[in-house]
């Protein structure tokens, strides 16, 4: 059978290229997509998403995260767990449990720790001063606080026909304690059915969670979509209705894969996403939103990477 990975923002790249590898080699979804979050979250540059991720407003590293196997439905997922390394690990394992799957706070992190789970001190000294030179722009300029919430999310297709998807962050830079977006639920955040495909969202949590889109575009597979369809279907409508109704919609990206390795983006900012399977490496691209509803897919340049990776390793002063 066939395999694949995607999995949301250029950061996702290098684990999916590791996951791709357990891929080929008959290794399993779960591990897959396991290995491919836990690349992220030991990365200090990357701003969003474990190690190195920004705080929330008091200073501390709050992580979200969550696991789903999609043969099963088992989920385990954190919220608001703290000084631990690799949070989509403690998720995945709280997937084993029928009850008190979905640990938070204190309770989330006391598991961790009972488990060993390594635990370190999250805020990276990068990370603490771009908090503190906020803090004083906030007190200076009067400017809105909030700022960077890119998820990781990612769905693995193995060669048994098993899949899996799990996602990871720390959420909103200077969020309230104790705020959780929509990366930890099932439905909003990610969702997974090995029988149909799954889907990983990122953006604004708050925004994301008001339409369950990662569950409606499963839904939308499973009645036929393709995953690009199912993606453009479910995406766009629904910002649309939320600008309406809400009278405004933050940033929206989701990534959807089916049981044949088939995928699909769709997004209401420039957005990039790392994607393989069987037939094709590893490959990073860009979506925008297109025309009428579609999005609009390229690859990106050797100049957007080197611009990339200057601008997230600038030093801090």
């Amino acid at each position: 059978m066939t395999y694949g990975t995607i999995a949301t923002w250029r950061m996702a790249h290098e684990g999916v290229i590791k996951a791709q590898d357990i891929l080929k080699k008959q290794g399993k979804a779960g591990d897959a997509v396991e290995t491919l979050i836990n690349t992220v979250e030991a990365y200090p540059y990357y701003k969003s998403v474990g190690y190195g991720g920004l705080p929330n407003e008091q200073g501390i590293v709050e992580m979200d995260a969550a696991y789903m196997d999609g043969d099963s439905f088992a989920i385990g997922a954190v919220a608001g767990i703290q000084n631990v390394k690799h949070a989509v690990s403690v998720a995945r394992s709280l997937s084993d449990e029928h009850f008190n799957s979905f640990r938070v706070g204190t309770g989330a992190t006391q598991y961790a720790m009972q488990n060993n789970f390594e635990i370190v001190n999250m805020l990276t000294p990068r990370a603490k001063k771009i908090w503190l030179n906020r803090l004083a722009e906030m007190r200076e300029k009067n400017l809105n606080p909030y700022d960077g919430h890119d998820t990781v999310g990612a769905i693995t297709l193995d060669k048994q026909g098993s899949m899996a998807a799990a996602t990871s962050t720390s959420g909103l830079f200077m969020k309230k304690a104790g705020r959780i977006g929509d990366s930890p639920l099932s439905g909003s955040g990610f969702y997974v059915d090995s029988e149909i495909g799954g889907a990983a969202a990122t953006g604004l949590g708050e925004d994301i969670m008001k339409g369950c889109l990662s569950y409606e575009i499963v839904r939308l597979m499973g009645e036929g979509k393709s995953p690009q369809q199912a993606c453009d279907q479910a995406v766009y409508p629904f910002i649309e209705k939320l600008k309406k109704r809400y009278g405004k919609a933050g940033e929206f990206s989701l990534v959807a894969m089916n049981h044949n390795g088939e995928w699909g983006v769709a997004t209401n900012v420039e957005f990039t996403f790392s994607v393989g399977n069987e037939t094709k490496a590893p490959r990073i691209l860009m979506a925008n939103p297109g025309p009428d509803h579609t999005t609009s897919i390229a690859p990106i340049t050797q100049e957007w990477l080197d611009a990339y990776e200057k601008r997230i390793k600038t030093p801090i002063n």
